[in-house]
Protein backbone atom coordinates (compact mmCIF):
# COMPACT_ATOMS: atom_id res chain seq x y z
CA UNK A 1 0.00 0.00 0.00
CA UNK A 2 1.59 3.33 -1.22
CA UNK A 3 1.30 6.09 1.07
CA UNK A 4 -1.04 8.34 -1.03
CA UNK A 5 -3.50 5.43 -1.35
CA UNK A 6 -3.53 5.11 2.59
CA UNK A 7 -3.89 8.83 2.30
CA UNK A 8 -7.09 8.40 0.49
CA UNK A 9 -8.38 5.66 2.78
CA UNK A 10 -7.74 8.00 5.39
CA UNK A 11 -9.95 10.95 3.79
CA UNK A 12 -13.02 8.25 3.20
CA UNK A 13 -13.19 7.33 6.44
CA UNK A 14 -12.88 10.71 7.79
CA UNK A 15 -15.58 12.15 5.53
CA UNK A 16 -17.79 9.34 6.27
CA UNK A 17 -17.33 10.00 9.79
CA UNK A 18 -19.71 13.01 9.56
CA UNK A 19 -22.13 11.33 6.88
CA UNK A 20 -22.42 7.59 8.65
CA UNK A 21 -25.86 6.82 9.52
CA UNK A 22 -26.16 2.99 11.02
CA UNK A 23 -28.43 0.45 9.39
CA UNK A 24 -34.66 -1.56 5.62
CA UNK A 25 -56.67 -16.26 1.17
CA UNK A 26 -57.23 -19.50 -1.43
CA UNK A 27 -58.50 -17.22 -4.09
CA UNK A 28 -57.81 -13.97 -5.89
CA UNK A 29 -60.23 -11.24 -6.15
CA UNK A 30 -59.64 -7.33 -5.85
CA UNK A 31 -58.88 -5.86 -2.31
CA UNK A 32 -62.20 -4.77 -0.73
CA UNK A 33 -62.60 -1.25 -1.16
CA UNK A 34 -63.42 1.37 2.01
CA UNK A 35 -62.41 1.01 5.64
CA UNK A 36 -59.75 -1.32 6.13
CA UNK A 37 -57.82 -2.35 9.35
CA UNK A 38 -54.23 -4.23 9.45
CA UNK A 39 -52.20 -5.67 10.20
CA UNK A 40 -54.22 -9.35 9.51
CA UNK A 41 -53.33 -12.58 10.94
CA UNK A 42 -50.72 -14.39 9.82
CA UNK A 43 -52.11 -17.66 7.60
CA UNK A 44 -50.39 -20.92 8.29
CA UNK A 45 -48.55 -22.33 5.22
CA UNK A 46 -50.18 -25.11 3.24
CA UNK A 47 -47.05 -26.44 1.80
CA UNK A 48 -44.33 -25.71 4.73
CA UNK A 49 -45.16 -26.62 7.71
CA UNK A 50 -43.98 -24.24 10.61
CA UNK A 51 -44.12 -21.28 8.16
CA UNK A 52 -47.24 -18.56 8.27
CA UNK A 53 -47.92 -16.20 5.35
CA UNK A 54 -48.37 -12.34 5.88
CA UNK A 55 -51.73 -11.39 3.76
CA UNK A 56 -50.76 -9.40 1.22
CA UNK A 57 -53.60 -7.23 1.24
CA UNK A 58 -51.34 -5.25 4.19
CA UNK A 59 -48.16 -3.03 3.58
CA UNK A 60 -46.01 -4.23 6.42
CA UNK A 61 -46.46 -0.79 7.70
CA UNK A 62 -49.88 -1.52 8.40
CA UNK A 63 -51.46 0.38 6.08
CA UNK A 64 -53.86 -1.57 3.22
CA UNK A 65 -52.62 -2.54 -0.13
CA UNK A 66 -54.90 -0.37 -2.43
CA UNK A 67 -54.82 0.98 -6.15
CA UNK A 68 -52.88 3.79 -7.19
CA UNK A 69 -54.56 6.90 -7.96
CA UNK A 70 -54.41 10.07 -10.17
CA UNK A 71 -54.11 13.73 -8.75
CA UNK A 72 -57.68 14.01 -8.01
CA UNK A 73 -57.50 10.74 -5.97
CA UNK A 74 -59.48 8.70 -8.48
CA UNK A 75 -58.21 5.00 -9.05
CA UNK A 76 -55.93 4.39 -12.19
CA UNK A 77 -55.43 0.47 -11.50
CA UNK A 78 -57.69 -2.27 -10.18
CA UNK A 79 -55.07 -4.42 -7.37
CA UNK A 80 -55.44 -8.35 -6.96
CA UNK A 81 -54.30 -10.51 -3.97
CA UNK A 82 -54.20 -13.52 -3.04
CA UNK A 83 -52.45 -17.01 -1.23
CA UNK A 84 -51.77 -20.02 -3.29
CA UNK A 85 -49.66 -23.12 -2.24
CA UNK A 86 -48.25 -21.14 0.72
CA UNK A 87 -47.40 -18.16 -1.19
CA UNK A 88 -48.42 -15.06 -1.32
CA UNK A 89 -48.98 -12.62 -4.38
CA UNK A 90 -50.21 -9.49 -5.64
CA UNK A 91 -51.15 -8.28 -9.20
CA UNK A 92 -51.62 -4.56 -9.90
CA UNK A 93 -52.94 -4.32 -13.77
CA UNK A 94 -53.62 0.04 -14.66
CA UNK A 95 -56.96 0.55 -16.05
CA UNK A 96 -54.96 1.90 -19.64
CA UNK A 97 -53.37 -1.45 -19.72
CA UNK A 98 -50.99 -1.70 -22.98
CA UNK A 99 -51.40 -5.33 -22.43
CA UNK A 100 -47.85 -5.93 -20.98
CA UNK A 101 -46.32 -8.21 -17.91
CA UNK A 102 -43.44 -7.37 -15.37
CA UNK A 103 -42.58 -10.11 -12.40
CA UNK A 104 -40.92 -8.43 -9.64
CA UNK A 105 -38.41 -11.09 -8.24
CA UNK A 106 -37.77 -9.79 -4.15
CA UNK A 107 -34.29 -10.27 -2.89
CA UNK A 108 -33.03 -12.24 0.31
CA UNK A 109 -34.92 -11.80 3.11
CA UNK A 110 -33.29 -14.01 5.80
CA UNK A 111 -33.61 -17.13 7.83
CA UNK A 112 -37.26 -16.37 9.62
CA UNK A 113 -40.74 -18.33 8.91
CA UNK A 114 -42.84 -15.46 7.79
CA UNK A 115 -43.28 -14.78 3.77
CA UNK A 116 -44.36 -11.59 3.05
CA UNK A 117 -44.86 -10.09 -0.60
CA UNK A 118 -43.90 -6.51 -1.50
CA UNK A 119 -44.14 -3.67 -4.21
CA UNK A 120 -41.31 -2.72 -6.96
CA UNK A 121 -40.42 -0.09 -5.14
CA UNK A 122 -39.94 2.95 -7.00
CA UNK A 123 -40.90 1.11 -10.56
CA UNK A 124 -44.63 0.39 -9.62
CA UNK A 125 -45.79 3.61 -9.92
CA UNK A 126 -43.35 3.96 -13.02
CA UNK A 127 -45.29 0.33 -14.48
CA UNK A 128 -48.51 1.96 -13.99
CA UNK A 129 -47.73 5.12 -15.69
CA UNK A 130 -46.64 3.48 -18.83
CA UNK A 131 -49.54 0.99 -18.63
CA UNK A 132 -48.01 -2.18 -17.81
CA UNK A 133 -48.99 -4.32 -14.51
CA UNK A 134 -47.06 -5.88 -12.63
CA UNK A 135 -47.03 -8.99 -10.26
CA UNK A 136 -44.67 -10.40 -7.21
CA UNK A 137 -44.46 -13.27 -4.57
CA UNK A 138 -43.12 -13.75 -1.53
CA UNK A 139 -42.23 -17.21 -2.56
CA UNK A 140 -43.21 -19.95 -0.77
CA UNK A 141 -39.83 -20.10 1.49
CA UNK A 142 -36.94 -17.87 3.24
CA UNK A 143 -33.46 -18.35 3.04
CA UNK A 144 -31.21 -18.26 -0.45
CA UNK A 145 -33.88 -20.60 -2.13
CA UNK A 146 -33.60 -19.19 -5.37
CA UNK A 147 -35.36 -22.23 -7.15
CA UNK A 148 -38.62 -21.59 -5.14
CA UNK A 149 -38.47 -17.96 -6.12
CA UNK A 150 -38.00 -19.34 -9.41
CA UNK A 151 -41.31 -21.54 -9.68
CA UNK A 152 -43.11 -19.41 -7.67
CA UNK A 153 -42.15 -16.18 -9.81
CA UNK A 154 -43.44 -18.39 -13.28
CA UNK A 155 -46.23 -19.39 -11.52
CA UNK A 156 -47.58 -15.56 -11.49
CA UNK A 157 -47.86 -15.70 -15.29
CA UNK A 158 -51.02 -18.01 -15.23
CA UNK A 159 -52.32 -16.36 -11.78
CA UNK A 160 -52.40 -13.04 -13.85
CA UNK A 161 -54.49 -14.60 -16.38
CA UNK A 162 -56.53 -16.36 -14.23
CA UNK A 163 -57.58 -13.36 -11.52
CA UNK A 164 -57.38 -10.73 -13.97
CA UNK A 165 -59.45 -12.63 -16.69
CA UNK A 166 -56.88 -11.67 -19.51
CA UNK A 167 -53.17 -13.08 -20.53
CA UNK A 168 -50.30 -10.82 -21.20
CA UNK A 169 -48.98 -10.34 -24.52
CA UNK A 170 -45.86 -10.10 -23.10
CA UNK A 171 -43.82 -10.83 -20.14
CA UNK A 172 -40.69 -9.00 -18.57
CA UNK A 173 -38.52 -10.55 -15.75
CA UNK A 174 -36.76 -7.99 -13.17
CA UNK A 175 -35.84 -8.86 -9.37
CA UNK A 176 -33.26 -7.46 -6.65
CA UNK A 177 -30.25 -8.84 -5.13
CA UNK A 178 -31.08 -12.80 -4.98
CA UNK A 179 -34.33 -11.34 -7.15
CA UNK A 180 -31.77 -10.64 -9.70
CA UNK A 181 -29.84 -14.22 -9.22
CA UNK A 182 -34.00 -15.74 -9.67
CA UNK A 183 -34.21 -13.38 -12.98
CA UNK A 184 -31.39 -14.92 -14.63
CA UNK A 185 -32.56 -18.46 -13.78
CA UNK A 186 -36.17 -18.25 -14.65
CA UNK A 187 -35.48 -16.59 -18.01
CA UNK A 188 -32.51 -19.31 -19.18
CA UNK A 189 -35.18 -22.08 -17.83
CA UNK A 190 -38.61 -20.92 -19.55
CA UNK A 191 -37.61 -19.97 -23.00
CA UNK A 192 -39.79 -18.07 -24.96
CA UNK A 193 -41.84 -16.46 -22.31
CA UNK A 194 -39.76 -13.34 -21.35
CA UNK A 195 -39.42 -10.55 -23.83
CA UNK A 196 -36.52 -8.75 -21.85
CA UNK A 197 -35.26 -8.57 -17.97
CA UNK A 198 -33.45 -5.93 -15.48
CA UNK A 199 -31.83 -7.85 -12.64
CA UNK A 200 -30.26 -5.07 -10.44
CA UNK A 201 -27.66 -4.96 -7.64
CA UNK A 202 -28.16 -8.75 -8.95
CA UNK A 203 -25.89 -12.02 -7.49
CA UNK A 204 -25.92 -13.12 -11.31
CA UNK A 205 -22.40 -14.72 -10.61
CA UNK A 206 -24.37 -18.03 -8.86
CA UNK A 207 -21.97 -19.84 -6.55
CA UNK A 208 -19.51 -17.16 -7.30
CA UNK A 209 -20.27 -15.15 -4.95
CA UNK A 210 -19.87 -17.19 -1.73
CA UNK A 211 -16.05 -17.19 -3.42
CA UNK A 212 -16.23 -13.74 -2.96
CA UNK A 213 -17.43 -14.01 0.60
CA UNK A 214 -14.63 -17.26 1.35
CA UNK A 215 -11.79 -14.65 -0.44
CA UNK A 216 -12.91 -11.81 1.92
CA UNK A 217 -11.97 -14.33 5.02
CA UNK A 218 -8.90 -16.05 3.91
CA UNK A 219 -7.34 -12.95 2.61
CA UNK A 220 -7.59 -11.60 6.32
CA UNK A 221 -6.59 -14.44 8.05
CA UNK A 222 -3.34 -15.07 5.93
CA UNK A 223 -2.20 -11.29 6.37
CA UNK A 224 -2.82 -11.05 10.01
CA UNK A 225 -1.33 -14.96 10.75
CA UNK A 226 -4.26 -15.75 12.50
CA UNK A 227 -5.66 -19.34 11.15
CA UNK A 228 -8.72 -20.22 9.72
CA UNK A 229 -10.74 -23.52 9.31
CA UNK A 230 -13.72 -24.69 6.80
CA UNK A 231 -16.05 -25.94 6.90
CA UNK A 232 -17.62 -25.75 10.63
CA UNK A 233 -16.31 -28.18 12.92
CA UNK A 234 -18.68 -30.10 15.46
CA UNK A 235 -20.52 -29.33 17.36
CA UNK A 236 -21.70 -26.06 14.81
CA UNK A 237 -22.46 -23.90 17.57
CA UNK A 238 -19.30 -24.09 19.46
CA UNK A 239 -17.07 -23.58 16.50
CA UNK A 240 -19.35 -20.20 15.00
CA UNK A 241 -18.74 -18.65 18.82
CA UNK A 242 -14.69 -19.68 18.46
CA UNK A 243 -14.69 -18.09 14.66
CA UNK A 244 -16.37 -15.24 16.44
CA UNK A 245 -13.70 -14.84 19.07
CA UNK A 246 -10.51 -15.66 16.42
CA UNK A 247 -11.92 -12.83 14.71
CA UNK A 248 -12.31 -10.09 17.24
CA UNK A 249 -8.34 -11.14 18.09
CA UNK A 250 -7.21 -10.06 14.81
CA UNK A 251 -9.38 -7.22 14.40
CA UNK A 252 -6.80 -5.31 15.98
CA UNK A 253 -4.27 -5.94 13.58
CA UNK A 254 -6.66 -4.50 10.66
CA UNK A 255 -7.68 -1.22 12.57
CA UNK A 256 -10.21 0.09 14.66
CA UNK A 257 -13.75 0.29 15.21
CA UNK A 258 -14.36 -2.08 12.75
CA UNK A 259 -17.94 -3.14 12.98
CA UNK A 260 -18.84 -0.60 15.64
CA UNK A 261 -17.91 3.02 13.82
CA UNK A 262 -15.74 4.72 11.63
CA UNK A 263 -12.61 2.51 11.16
CA UNK A 264 -9.12 3.30 10.72
CA UNK A 265 -6.93 1.20 9.41
CA UNK A 266 -3.71 -0.14 9.85
CA UNK A 267 -1.40 -1.34 7.01
CA UNK A 268 -2.39 -4.73 7.13
CA UNK A 269 -6.14 -3.39 7.07
CA UNK A 270 -5.19 -1.43 4.03
CA UNK A 271 -3.31 -4.21 2.42
CA UNK A 272 -6.80 -6.57 3.16
CA UNK A 273 -8.85 -3.93 1.36
CA UNK A 274 -6.35 -4.26 -1.36
CA UNK A 275 -6.95 -8.15 -2.08
CA UNK A 276 -11.07 -7.52 -1.60
CA UNK A 277 -10.68 -5.00 -3.95
CA UNK A 278 -9.45 -7.04 -6.68
CA UNK A 279 -11.74 -10.00 -5.39
CA UNK A 280 -14.37 -7.64 -6.17
CA UNK A 281 -14.17 -6.09 -9.46
CA UNK A 282 -11.28 -4.20 -9.50
CA UNK A 283 -9.70 -1.17 -8.94
CA UNK A 284 -12.23 1.48 -9.44
CA UNK A 285 -13.23 5.07 -7.84
CA UNK A 286 -14.48 4.79 -4.45
CA UNK A 287 -13.43 1.80 -3.19
CA UNK A 288 -11.57 3.92 -0.66
CA UNK A 289 -14.77 5.05 0.70
CA UNK A 290 -16.81 1.84 0.24
CA UNK A 291 -14.00 0.27 2.12
CA UNK A 292 -14.52 2.46 5.09
CA UNK A 293 -18.44 2.31 4.84
CA UNK A 294 -19.14 -1.63 4.53
CA UNK A 295 -16.36 -2.18 7.52
CA UNK A 296 -18.11 0.18 9.73
CA UNK A 297 -20.86 -2.12 9.34
CA UNK A 298 -21.95 -5.47 11.72
CA UNK A 299 -22.25 -8.44 10.18
CA UNK A 300 -26.29 -10.13 9.25
CA UNK A 301 -27.54 -12.04 12.53
CA UNK A 302 -26.51 -14.03 14.45
CA UNK A 303 -23.26 -12.57 13.60
CA UNK A 304 -23.59 -8.84 14.18
CA UNK A 305 -21.25 -8.83 16.73
CA UNK A 306 -18.20 -8.71 13.94
CA UNK A 307 -17.54 -6.84 11.18
CA UNK A 308 -19.81 -7.04 7.51
CA UNK A 309 -17.70 -10.14 5.89
CA UNK A 310 -16.63 -12.10 8.43
CA UNK A 311 -19.85 -12.72 8.96
CA UNK A 312 -20.63 -13.94 6.07
CA UNK A 313 -17.52 -16.84 5.82
CA UNK A 314 -18.91 -19.75 4.25
CA UNK A 315 -17.71 -22.11 6.52
CA UNK A 316 -20.01 -21.51 9.14
CA UNK A 317 -22.88 -22.72 7.05
CA UNK A 318 -20.71 -25.28 5.33
CA UNK A 319 -20.51 -23.49 1.85
CA UNK A 320 -23.86 -23.50 0.52
CA UNK A 321 -26.01 -20.78 2.87
CA UNK A 322 -27.70 -23.44 4.93
CA UNK A 323 -29.50 -24.65 1.04
CA UNK A 324 -28.01 -27.45 0.04
CA UNK A 325 -25.57 -30.20 0.89
CA UNK A 326 -21.85 -29.63 0.07
CA UNK A 327 -19.41 -27.00 -0.39
CA UNK A 328 -19.69 -24.91 -3.75
CA UNK A 329 -16.80 -22.49 -2.23
CA UNK A 330 -13.74 -23.07 -4.10
CA UNK A 331 -10.31 -20.87 -4.06
CA UNK A 332 -7.81 -23.79 -5.22
CA UNK A 333 -6.85 -21.99 -8.46
CA UNK A 334 -7.31 -18.22 -7.00
CA UNK A 335 -4.64 -16.31 -7.88
CA UNK A 336 -4.77 -13.47 -4.61
CA UNK A 337 -3.58 -10.15 -5.88
CA UNK A 338 -2.47 -6.30 -3.73
CA UNK A 339 -2.03 -4.53 -7.21
CA UNK A 340 -2.79 -4.75 -10.99
CA UNK A 341 0.58 -5.75 -11.69
CA UNK A 342 0.58 -8.85 -13.55
CA UNK A 343 3.15 -10.22 -11.73
CA UNK A 344 3.30 -11.39 -8.05
CA UNK A 345 5.45 -9.54 -5.78
CA UNK A 346 7.41 -11.08 -2.85
CA UNK A 347 4.16 -9.86 -0.63
CA UNK A 348 1.42 -11.65 -3.19
CA UNK A 349 3.63 -15.08 -2.95
CA UNK A 350 3.44 -15.12 0.47
CA UNK A 351 -0.21 -14.39 0.58
CA UNK A 352 -1.03 -17.10 -1.99
CA UNK A 353 1.40 -19.55 -0.25
CA UNK A 354 -0.02 -18.82 3.31
CA UNK A 355 -4.23 -18.60 2.38
CA UNK A 356 -5.85 -21.51 3.36
CA UNK A 357 -6.90 -23.43 0.31
CA UNK A 358 -10.72 -24.66 -0.13
CA UNK A 359 -11.61 -27.43 -2.74
CA UNK A 360 -15.27 -27.43 -3.50
CA UNK A 361 -17.11 -30.48 -2.76
CA UNK A 362 -20.61 -29.19 -4.34
CA UNK A 363 -21.52 -27.35 -8.05
CA UNK A 364 -24.53 -24.95 -9.18
CA UNK A 365 -27.05 -27.46 -9.62
CA UNK A 366 -28.68 -27.80 -13.41
CA UNK A 367 -32.11 -27.75 -12.09
CA UNK A 368 -33.54 -25.63 -9.19
CA UNK A 369 -32.42 -27.42 -6.02
CA UNK A 370 -29.34 -26.00 -4.19
CA UNK A 371 -28.05 -22.57 -5.79
CA UNK A 372 -29.11 -22.95 -9.02
CA UNK A 373 -26.59 -22.37 -12.02
CA UNK A 374 -26.82 -18.92 -14.19
CA UNK A 375 -25.23 -20.02 -17.57
CA UNK A 376 -25.23 -16.81 -19.21
CA UNK A 377 -27.11 -17.85 -22.05
CA UNK A 378 -30.45 -15.55 -22.04
CA UNK A 379 -31.56 -15.70 -25.40
CA UNK A 380 -33.21 -12.02 -24.89
CA UNK A 381 -32.06 -8.44 -23.96
CA UNK A 382 -31.05 -8.29 -20.54
CA UNK A 383 -30.43 -4.85 -19.37
CA UNK A 384 -28.19 -4.85 -15.60
CA UNK A 385 -27.49 -2.29 -13.31
CA UNK A 386 -24.62 -2.75 -10.80
CA UNK A 387 -23.67 -0.53 -7.81
CA UNK A 388 -19.37 -0.19 -7.61
CA UNK A 389 -19.45 0.32 -4.18
CA UNK A 390 -20.88 -2.96 -2.91
CA UNK A 391 -19.40 -5.01 -1.03
CA UNK A 392 -21.96 -7.08 -0.28
CA UNK A 393 -22.94 -8.24 -3.60
CA UNK A 394 -20.19 -6.77 -5.78
CA UNK A 395 -19.68 -5.82 -9.25
CA UNK A 396 -17.48 -8.63 -10.13
CA UNK A 397 -21.02 -10.83 -10.46
CA UNK A 398 -21.75 -8.02 -12.85
CA UNK A 399 -18.57 -9.28 -14.99
CA UNK A 400 -19.01 -12.77 -14.04
CA UNK A 401 -22.12 -12.50 -15.93
CA UNK A 402 -21.11 -10.52 -19.12
CA UNK A 403 -18.27 -12.88 -19.43
CA UNK A 404 -20.39 -15.81 -19.30
CA UNK A 405 -22.51 -14.41 -22.12
CA UNK A 406 -19.36 -13.36 -24.00
CA UNK A 407 -18.97 -17.31 -24.00
CA UNK A 408 -21.71 -18.06 -25.13
CA UNK A 409 -21.97 -15.05 -27.68
CA UNK A 410 -24.22 -12.72 -26.63
CA UNK A 411 -22.44 -10.10 -25.50
CA UNK A 412 -24.52 -8.06 -28.12
CA UNK A 413 -27.86 -9.37 -25.53
CA UNK A 414 -26.03 -7.30 -22.71
CA UNK A 415 -26.44 -3.63 -21.55
CA UNK A 416 -24.63 -3.26 -18.15
CA UNK A 417 -24.44 0.12 -16.33
CA UNK A 418 -22.43 1.05 -13.23
CA UNK A 419 -23.69 3.34 -10.62
CA UNK A 420 -21.27 5.62 -8.17
CA UNK A 421 -22.90 4.38 -5.40
CA UNK A 422 -21.62 2.39 -1.87
CA UNK A 423 -25.01 0.62 -0.64
CA UNK A 424 -26.46 -2.50 -1.59
CA UNK A 425 -29.48 -1.91 -4.08
CA UNK A 426 -28.78 1.99 -3.55
CA UNK A 427 -30.72 3.07 -6.51
CA UNK A 428 -32.25 6.15 -7.48
CA UNK A 429 -36.17 6.16 -8.97
CA UNK A 430 -34.46 7.86 -12.16
CA UNK A 431 -31.88 4.87 -12.39
CA UNK A 432 -34.32 2.19 -12.52
CA UNK A 433 -36.79 3.93 -14.27
CA UNK A 434 -34.37 4.71 -17.21
CA UNK A 435 -32.67 1.74 -17.10
CA UNK A 436 -36.57 -0.25 -17.91
CA UNK A 437 -37.64 2.27 -20.19
CA UNK A 438 -34.57 1.36 -22.53
CA UNK A 439 -34.78 -1.65 -21.90
CA UNK A 440 -38.58 -1.83 -23.08
CA UNK A 441 -37.48 0.56 -26.03
CA UNK A 442 -34.51 -2.39 -26.90
CA UNK A 443 -37.23 -4.67 -26.74
CA UNK A 444 -39.52 -2.92 -29.33
CA UNK A 445 -37.56 -1.52 -31.85
CA UNK A 446 -34.08 -3.68 -31.57
CA UNK A 447 -32.02 -0.52 -31.06
CA UNK A 448 -29.29 -1.76 -28.58
CA UNK A 449 -29.20 1.32 -25.62
CA UNK A 450 -25.98 2.33 -23.96
CA UNK A 451 -23.87 0.80 -21.25
CA UNK A 452 -20.72 0.71 -19.29
CA UNK A 453 -17.85 -1.54 -20.67
CA UNK A 454 -17.29 -3.16 -17.12
CA UNK A 455 -14.37 -5.75 -18.52
CA UNK A 456 -12.11 -3.05 -19.39
CA UNK A 457 -10.01 -2.40 -16.93
CA UNK A 458 -8.61 0.48 -17.70
CA UNK A 459 -12.23 1.84 -18.37
CA UNK A 460 -13.54 0.45 -15.16
CA UNK A 461 -10.60 2.67 -13.18
CA UNK A 462 -10.87 5.37 -14.90
CA UNK A 463 -12.01 8.07 -12.28
CA UNK A 464 -15.41 9.24 -13.86
CA UNK A 465 -16.35 5.69 -14.42
CA UNK A 466 -19.69 5.24 -13.84
CA UNK A 467 -20.96 8.60 -14.25
CA UNK A 468 -22.32 8.42 -17.37
CA UNK A 469 -25.65 6.43 -15.89
CA UNK A 470 -25.50 7.75 -12.09
CA UNK A 471 -28.61 10.45 -11.44
CA UNK A 472 -27.36 12.81 -8.55
CA UNK A 473 -24.45 12.43 -5.76
CA UNK A 474 -24.29 10.18 -3.05
CA UNK A 475 -22.80 11.24 0.45
CA UNK A 476 -21.08 8.27 1.25
CA UNK A 477 -19.51 8.29 -2.61
CA UNK A 478 -16.20 9.30 -1.79
CA UNK A 479 -14.25 10.02 -5.28
CA UNK A 480 -13.37 12.99 -7.75
CA UNK A 481 -16.79 14.43 -8.91
CA UNK A 482 -18.27 13.56 -12.23
CA UNK A 483 -16.94 16.11 -15.26
CA UNK A 484 -19.99 18.93 -15.41
CA UNK A 485 -22.32 17.55 -18.60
Amino acid sequence: MNRSRAGRFAAAAALLAALFVAPAAAHAEPSPPGPFTCPLPLVPSTTHPGYTVADPRCELTGAPFVPLTDAAGAPISTVYTGIDDGAAYRIEKPLNWNGELVLYAHGYRGQGTTVYVDNPGALRAHYIARGFAWAASSYQTNGYDVGQGVRDSQALISKFATVTGAAAKSVYMTGASMGGHITAVTIEKYRNTFVGAMPYCGSIGDTALYDYFLDANVTAAALTDNPITFPAEDPPAEWEAAFRESVKQRLPLLGTNLGTGIPTFTPLGLKWGEAVERRSGGDRPGFDGAWAYWNARPSLTPNSDVPFLFGLYPGLSGGTAGIASGNVTDNSHTLYQLDNKWWLSREEFQLNREVLRVRATASASRDLSGIPVVRGDPRIPVLSLHTIGDLFVPLSMEQIYAREMAWHGQSRLLVSRAIRAVGHCEFTPQELQAGFDDLVSWVRTKNRPAGDDILDARKVARPDFGCRFTVGVRSTFVAPACPAA
